[in-house]
Parts: structure tokens; C-alpha cells; sequence
């Protein structure tokens, strides 16, 4: 569980990784009831401290993940040429008829993965179909203590299918698919609102940092009393605001037909931008969407594997940065980008950066990266005191093993973080102060049950959404061809390769 280790310890002798310095140099950790008190050479050891030997290894903060889905882990590795339409209208298979023990057990996969790989925090959009639930999201909490993960829970919700948010498309399927689709229809938003406000009002895990939000997933996915509401209830509570905004070319444009201004403005005129507010993905803002963003001092969640698996295009890092807006990096969920390797995402992100112009002056440095997925991201989650090993900071270190290949030889810390580790080199991890990972093993979990029971949980709903993946076949093909007729369209500001030069 995310709780502080009691009691003082010290660790020696390990070679923090600093974005001020090329070579990580030695320091020692003081940490008291799992906060961090002093880093130093040289430091006293309390008496009765523990003491840890971290000679021979890079110590770094856990790594952040600012966007992700606990609902994806058991839909890992379910689709290949998927557009995130197709993503969409896939969830009703590979997403339905989840028991309670389901909804607990696709969270722990998710969460397992990401602390094996030096992840120690994550935002968290999670979705319960038809309504979110107290008790569903209370399995997913629990599931993230258990493993000893911090994360902010955001039921993910929406009050129109994609077939009703996405102009023309349900006139485009044939009428035994439109029927089909009429059977999805989400609960009206008041019943939705006062199932969020349960959540909230009963939420019992803050103190083991494990907080709440509010997730309107896709803003015309939702009327605007419902993106009202959300955000109402966002203030009272005092949690966080995450949408998913401008993640594809099909949202951006729809955006423009629907509102007739791009989905960041019309949010901002609903007043739904504030410094709890988080858009993931951002793709398709222009320069104004991101200094709105800055200026209410919100932040986007950069997803650089999933963008380009679901081929939504190029997010311009070194745009965002330069603007100044906060950009934190994340995953985004199993069942889209496959892993929940936050070294990986910090890589595509550098790589991302540098394909977009020839121009090395205009690309994102790996300093730059480094701080998106630790900083970035911890003010994304809405933490002030995670993402730095520092004094007041609490104590979520990663400790690397410099016998790993990924580290021979070691020549520039930072830049071997981001483009060289790949999660192999993770020897330990500390939460709070405490183990959750020591020599590579999971110490909160049994990894070897956890797969008995996914493997038994696969087969079961694969059963039992059989005919959910035969209506998805026959959607597919209309989804596969009229969301790309509409991605055509022109759009002002450009994010592909195969676009022309511009903004």
C-alpha cells in the first residue's frame, strides 16, 4: 500500500540521476517516515536506521504516467490496424461484462506492470459501463494500495455514443447496425452526475494517495449541462478535471462542425479550465487551445505510443514547451498502446519530437522529456511533493542496475534514461519509503496468480461477449471507412507526416 515506511532510512552510495549534469554523481538519501529529509555525501546515519547499499546504481523518482486506463489491462494486445474510432467501437467487446472481481483484477495487471517498470503514480480514467459505480471503483482503488501505487481515479463517463457524437456517422450504417447501436445508448447525464457524486461524496482512499477526479471522456461526447456538472462537482470536491481533447483529426474537425471553434475554446467558454484541468492527448490544439490551457494553468497529458499506434498524428512537444504550458507524459491505456512502459513513453517522446522538423534546435531535449514524465506529470496528477528525489519530497525511488546492458557503457545519465532504458535494468522500487519492488521482484502481488486468474477471466469473457466482437465486425468496416473520409477534411493546423508544411 501506498502508506509511509515508519522510522529512518538511509541509503548510501547510489548515482542520482540530475538533468543539470551529464554523469550522475554519488549522493546519499535520508528519509523519515518516508519522506525524503536530506540528500547529500556523507550523511549521519540516525540511530536504528535501515541502511540500503544502492552502490552500483542510478537512482531516480518514480516515473509519473499521466494518463492511462485501469479498465484496458485485460484487453491487452486485442486489435492491431485500430484508428481510435475503432478503438471505440470495439470497447462494447473487449471492454463488456465485467464482474466486480474483473474490475480489480484489470487494474492490478495494469498497476503491476508500471511499478516492475519504475512507475510509482498514475492518472487513472476508469470505465464502468453503463454507470460508474461506488463499488466498482472502490475494486480499483483497492487494486492500486494493494500493488502500493499512488494514483488519481477518474470515472471516465459520457452521455452520447460515438455514433451520436460524431456527425453523420450513424446515418452511415445501415439500418440493422443502427438498431444495434440504439441498444448502447448511454444513461441520461443526471443519472450518471448523481452516480459521480456518490463516488465522491463516499471516497475513503485519499490517505493513501489514491485520489479522485472526474473524467468527461471527449467533450462532444457530452452535452454541455453534463461537462457543466462534471466540472461543478470537480470544484466542490476540490479533484481534478481530465478529457480527452483533440486526440484525433475526427474529434478536432468535429469539434469546428459541432461548436463552430475547436474543442479546447468551447470548453474554456463553458469555464471548465482551471489548474485541476488536464486535456490528454492534445494532438490537434493549435497555439491559442495551448495558451489557454497555460493561462488557466492547466496541463495536457502527452501519450506518444498510443498517438501513433491509433494513428492520431504528431503532438508538437517543442511547441507545447515553448508556449509553456505543462506537459506530463503517459501511456494511455493496455488495451490501445499495449504496455505501460514509462521509459518507452519517454523515448517515443524524444523520438517524436525529432521527426517533425530537420532541425535540431526545434526538438524536445531529453532534460525536457525526463522532466514531463516526472515533474510534468506530478502536476498533472495535482501532487506537490512526488517527481523529485529532494529534501520534503516523499521517498518513490527507482534504483537502476548499472550491470544492465542498457547501461554499458554509462556515459550521459539522462540521456541513457530516455533513450536507452527499457524497464530491464529496474532492480528495485520504493514507495514511501518501502519496497514494492526489491531485485526485480513484485513483493505486493503473485504475479504467477495474477496470470492464472487473467487467463481464466479471458476465457470467460470472451464468452460472454461473443456477440459484442460479431457486432463490432460488421461495424468496422463502415467505421474503417467513413471516420478517414472525415479525417480528410482540411483542418488548420497540420499533424501528420503525409500533410503538407504548416502550423
Amino acid at each position: 500500500m501506498a502508506r509511509n515506511e515508519p522510522g529512518f532510512t538511509l541509503i548510501c552510495g547510489g548515482l542520482l540521476a540530475d538533468p543539470a549534469k551529464r554523469r550522475a554523481e554519488p549522493v546519499d538519501v535520508l528519509i523519515e517516515d518516508g519522506v525524503i529529509r536530506a540528500v547529500g555525501s556523507g550523511l549521519a546515519v540516525p540511530e536504528g536506521a535501515r541502511v540500503e547499499d544502492a552502490g552500483g546504481m542510478v537512482i531516480h523518482p518514480g516515473l509519473i504516467n499521466a494518463h492511462t486506463h485501469g479498465h484496458g489491462g485485460l484487453a491487452r494486445g486485442q486489435g492491431d490496424k485500430w484508428t481510435l474510432e475503432l478503438l471505440l467501437a470495439a470497447a462494447p467487446w473487449i471492454g463488456g461484462n465485467r464482474a466486480l472481481a474483473d474490475k480489480k483484477l484489470t487494474t492490478q495487471i495494469v498497476a503491476a506492470e508500471m511499478v516492475l517498470k519504475g512507475c510509482t503514480a498514475a492518472y487513472d480514467l476508469y470505465y464502468e459501463f453503463p454507470l460508474p459505480t461506488r463499488e466498482g471503483m472502490d475494486a480499483a482503488a483497492e487494486a492500486y494500495a494493494e500493488v502500493g501505487m499512488r494514483a488519481v481515479l477518474a470515472p471516465m463517463v459520457a452521455d452520447r455514443t460515438m455514433y451520436e457524437a460524431i456527425p453523420g456517422l450513424y446515418d452511415a450504417l445501415p439500418a440493422e447496425l443502427q438498431a444495434a447501436v440504439e441498444k448502447l445508448r448511454l444513461a441520461p447525464y443526471d443519472k450518471t452526475l448523481a452516480a459521480i457524486s456518490d463516488i465522491l461524496q463516499h471516497w475513503q482512499w485519499t490517505s493513501q494517495d489514491i485520489r479522485a477526479a472526474v473524467a468527461p471522456t471527449i467533450p462532444h461526447h457530452c452535452a454541455d449541462a453534463f461537462m457543466c456538472g462534471c466540472a461543478r462537482l470537480a470544484r466542490e470536491h476540490g479533484v481534478g478535471l481530465h478529457s480527452h481533447v483533440g486526440e484525433s483529426k475526427v474529434q478536432a474537425l468535429t469539434g469546428i462542425k459541432r461548436y463552430g471553434k475547436t474543442l479546447i475554446a468551447h470548453m474554456d467558454s463553458l469555464g471548465l479550465l482551471g489548474p485541476n484541468f488536464t486535456a490528454a492527448h492534445a494532438v490537434w490544439l493549435d497555439d491559442d487551445d495551448m495558451k489557454r490551457v497555460r493561462d488557466a494553468g492547466g496541463s495536457l497529458a502527452h501519450n506518444p505510443g498510443s498517438n501513433m499506434r491509433l494513428g492520431n498524428g504528431m503532438f508538437p512537444l517543442r511547441r507545447a514547451l515553448d508556449i509553456g504550458v505543462n506537459v506530463g507524459i503517459g501511456t494511455d491505456g493496455a488495451n490501445c498502446s499495449d504496455n505501460q512502459n514509462m521509459y518507452e513513453a519517454m523515448r517515443y517522446a524524444s523520438m517524436l519530437s525529432k521527426v517533425q522538423t530537420p532541425d535540431p534546435r526545434h526538438w524536445a531535449s531529453v532534460e525536457e522529456v525526463y522532466r514531463a514524465a516526472t515533474e510534468g506529470s506530478a502536476r498533472a496528477l495535482g501532487f506537490k511533493d512526488i517527481g523529485a528525489i529532494a529534501p520534503g519530497m516523499k521517498a518513490d525511488i527507482v534504483f537502476l542496475d548499472l550491470n544492465s546492458v542498457n547501461w554499458i557503457p554509462h556515459n550521459w545519465t539522462v540521456n541513457q534514461l530516455v533513450h536507452a532504458e527499457d524497464g530491464l535494468s529496474v532492480r528495485h522500487v520504493m514507495i514511501g519509503g518501502r519496497f514494492v519492488v526489491r531485485d526485480r521482484r513484485l513483493l505486493t502481488l503473485d504475479l504467477a496468480k495474477l496470470a492464472r486468474e487473467a487467463e481464466a477471466a479471458r476465457e470467460r469473457l470472451e464468452a460472454l461477449n461473443a456477440g459484442m466482437h460479431e457486432l463490432f465486425t460488421k461495424l468496422e468496416p463502415v467505421v474503417a471507412s467513413f471516420c478517414p473520409a472525415l479525417a480528410a477534411q482540411p483542418y488548420h493546423v497540420r499533424r501528420y507526416l503525409c500533410d503538407a508544411p504548416g502550423p
